[in-house]
């Protein structure tokens, strides 16, 4: 009996392993930002504009990059995968607590080349002030073109005006 419950378990685990999606990267961002392609659903419209606030508290663990900076490159490729022009996606991170010290300009910052190429594509990174200057951290130790407002709460509030939705995830 054993051996034909071994047997039948084997049986059912094999398509389902033959099925393990692929992830994919890019198109904007080749090293970082995984995705999968998501069969069976309506493309997402070519035209849609997003303008979206991802909001960061956590740090990373040491030597890894921060994961909520990631989800900001995964949104941007995902919907790039799906047709949607980069330009129509607009990306803010905002960055408090913890996961300021990933914005920082040191050489060990295993997230660092990751935000370079991100602010590159114009993924805005902004930093809570009262987060930086509580932990001791200026401008000038941040990664540059890393912006700096005088709260998180600020950023939320003047991004939500210029129309930015905040991501819940």
């Amino acid at each position: 009996m054993r051996l034909i419950l071994a047997s039948l378990a084997m049986t059912l685990a094999a398509p389902l392993a033959a099925q393990v999606p692929e992830v994919r990267y890019g198109p904007v961002f080749e090293e970082f930002g995984p995705h999968y392609l998501v069969e069976g659903i309506d493309r997402v419209p070519q035209d849609a504009e997003f303008a979206v606030v991802f909001e960061v508290a956590r740090a990373a663990e040491d030597g890894t990059r921060n994961r909520g900076f990631e989800s900001a490159a995964r949104f941007i490729n995902m919907h790039a995968a799906a047709g949607v022009d980069p330009d129509n996606i607009r990306i803010a991170v905002v960055v408090y607590g913890g996961a300021v010290k990933d914005l920082l300009a040191s050489e060990d910052n295993a997230s660092r080349e990751m935000v370079e190429r991100m602010l590159e594509e114009g993924v805005r990174f902004i930093v809570c002030g009262q987060s930086a200057t509580g932990s001791e951290i200026a401008q000038g130790d941040l990664i540059p073109g890393v912006e700096m407002a005088l709260s998180a709460m600020t950023a939320h509030a003047l991004l939500q005006q210029r129309g930015y939705t905040v991501n819940p995830f």
